[in-house]
């Protein structure tokens, strides 16, 4: 874009001169002035991106962006600035049409792959959205749902021709295996039993499938080989059975061996890699109503025994309906552990032979019904899951779901003290950021020193801490299992940095080829301003040097502009100018002379340094 008002010369001369305090000041007073168009209002958010002042950034670039013929960079700088005020929604918006601008970027292609970015620091009242299947059959049950090879596989009670029976407990019709072709829009088409010898004219349960989808596992009541078996006090149990694929039926089924006519085994699931069979089943020895098994299928066809998935995962009451994840996470539904009513779904991790702690997956998911048949595809986190929460409780209907957040969340508890006296630290700001460098939350300490804050179980996040007259602090918090963690955060007093006249901060990063103050930059940069603050009369001068990577030209110009941003975003936080001044040396000062360096000589002599150049006494 080219400037057609001649009043922006002067803050363009400052801001080509990586003055940027004082060109949004110009900048603004044109837009005061009635002379704002779309090229002052880049400028400004341009201005306020190099500082890192991300509202005045958004707010100028909100305005830019209304003009079409506005950069591609500045839709996505207005992205950026927008995830850092946690306004993923908007950025979502902006960076669809800087992906659309530029669809080749690695930026864009990145975006692509996950544009549905959620916050990562939980909800507690919404982590799914719920729709009812438009498949459910009116006042009958459907359950069951799960996808396979582009088809629909579900349970239902629906009309079937040539064969009408109901049965006692819900005087309902009896219930038979089916699939549908389903669109990638999640349209239903094609709705049949399946063919073969699976349905009878009794109930079939839930199925599963084999990784290759030949073979068929499916719960029914004991019926095999025209024979109806019953227990010796005349109850039909649940069984489970296989079937093979041929021409598109499923014919030669079988009964599993550890079947009994004297309990139940049914709701079977396989694991992605077909080696073991989950099931529930009330047989002797377990530890309440139902309880969940697992067995070893063996290659030659066999089965091993079955074993009790232990108490971290079984209660005194019933647990059903189990589904095993391509990464291992262990879905189920139970009404032992602690829910909302009736059968909810609960989810744990199975991490070297051993199940986490169990979770409840929360709501809209559960709800006061029962709530059942969970089954997700977790590369697009989409799913199914069953409930009777209509007005029929023996109206079983499917549900589609898309998790809107992590599953687990913990209650992280941050105590900020003084490093060298122990005393709490109230009124410390406590930044919590995501992986990506998001900042996704601010709170500052109370009079105890402590703030709190709900995550993600299974992400990592930083926190940056800092109170004036302090060093902050960068803290790393990885994924735990636990529900309640505590972090204790001890910030130095900010005299500590200061190193024979030098103040010394870890290392500044910027972006290659670029100037521009980034995020991590930004918190190291903010403790020279505590120093500067508390020392009223300091002067500091900021070196930037380069590696010997590029010509020698071309570097001494590089470490001048990232010398002079340094300044700037000093000056930008209230440092009078006349304290703070830059000058970049290129690679004409390495702190390694190295002939073939290495990579970790080239990050040494990349660096910048703030020499003290005059201290003056500290503030009262």
């Amino acid at each position: 874009m080219n400037a057609q008002n001649k009043n922006v010369l002067k803050a363009d001369k400052f801001f080509n001169k990586f003055q940027f305090v004082d060109a949004a000041r110009i900048y603004e007073a044109l837009v005061e002035k009635g002379q704002g168009d779309s090229y002052v209002y880049k400028k400004l958010g341009d201005s306020y991106y190099n500082l890192y002042d991300t509202k005045n950034a958004t707010k100028w670039y909100e305005k830019a962006v209304g003009d079409k013929n506005i950069g591609k960079e500045t839709y996505y700088k207005y992205a950026q600035m927008l995830k850092a005020n946690g306004n993923y929604q908007e950025a979502n918006k902006y960076m669809a049409k800087f992906a659309a601008m530029a669809p080749a970027d690695f930026r864009a292609i990145a975006y692509r792959k996950n544009p549905d970015f959620v916050p990562t620091l939980l909800s507690k009242e919404k982590k799914f959205n719920v729709q009812s299947l438009l498949i459910n059959a009116d006042m009958v049950q459907d359950f069951g749902g799960f996808v396979k090879d582009g088809k629909f596989y579900f349970t239902s009670a629906r009309d079937k021709e040539g064969i009408a029976k109901t049965y006692n407990w819900t005087e309902q019709p009896t219930i038979d295996l089916y699939q549908a072709g389903i669109t990638k829009e999640g349209a239903f088409f094609d709705i049949e039993a399946l063919k073969g010898d699976v349905n009878t004219k009794y109930n079939e349960g839930t199925m599963a499938l084999s990784p290759d989808g030949n073979t068929l596992y499916f719960s029914r009541n004991a019926y095999y080989n025209g024979k109806f078996e019953k227990d010796t006090i005349g109850v039909s149990n649940i069984k489970l059975y296989t079937a093979k694929k041929a021409d598109g039926r499923w014919t030669n089924v079988q009964e599993l061996p550890f079947n009994s006519d004297n309990f139940s085994t049914g709701h079977p699931a396989v694991t992605a890699d077909g080696k073991q069979l989950y099931f529930a089943s009330n047989r002797p020895g377990g530890y309440g109503q139902s309880d969940l098994y697992v067995v070893d299928i063996n290659s030659d066809g066999t089965y091993g025994a079955p074993k009790n998935l232990g108490q971290r995962i079984n209660t005194e009451g019933n647990e059903k309906f189990p589904f095993m994840s391509d990464t291992n996470n262990f879905y189920f539904s139970s009404d032992g552990h602690q829910g909302l009513g009736g059968l909810d779904v609960f989810y744990s991790k199975y991490v070297d032979g051993t199940f986490t702690k169990v979770r409840n997956v929360g709501v809209p998911l559960n709800s006061g019904a029962d709530d059942f048949s969970f089954w997700i595809d977790e590369a697009k986190q989409t799913g199914f899951f069953s409930s009777n929460r209509g007005e029929n409780g023996l109206d079983d209907n499917i549900y589609s779901f898309k998790a809107l957040a992590p599953l687990c969340d913990v209650l992280m508890t941050v105590h900020v003290t003084d490093k060298k006296t122990g005393e709490s630290l109230a009124n410390a700001e406590v930044a919590i950021s995501d992986a990506e460098g998001n900042q996704i939350g601010t709170k500052t300490t109370d009079d105890k020193g402590v703030v709190e804050y709900v995550v993600a179980c299974s992400e990592d996040y930083q926190l940056n801490t800092t109170k004036d007259e302090y060093e902050g602090k960068e803290t790393e918090f990885k994924q735990t299992d636990e529900e309640l963690v505590d972090i204790a955060i001890a910030l130095d007093p900010i005299e500590k940095i200061i190193v024979e006249e030098k103040i010394v901060l870890n290392p500044i990063y910027f972006d290659f080829d670029k100037s521009n103050i980034r995020k991590d930059a930004a918190f190291e940069l903010d403790k020279v301003v505590q120093v500067m603050m508390k020392y009223p009369n300091m002067v500091v001068h900021a070196e930037s040097h380069t590696d010997k990577r590029g010509t020698a030209n071309y570097n001494m110009k590089l470490s001048d502009r990232r010398a002079k941003t340094t300044a700037q975003y000093i000056i930008s936080k209230g440092i009078d100018a006349s304290r703070i001044s830059g000058d970049g040396y290129g690679e004409s000062r390495p702190k390694v002379d190295c002939a073939k360096c290495t990579e970790e000589e080239h990050q040494l002599n990349r660096r910048s340094e703030f020499i003290i150049v005059s201290r003056g006494e500290k503030a009262e």
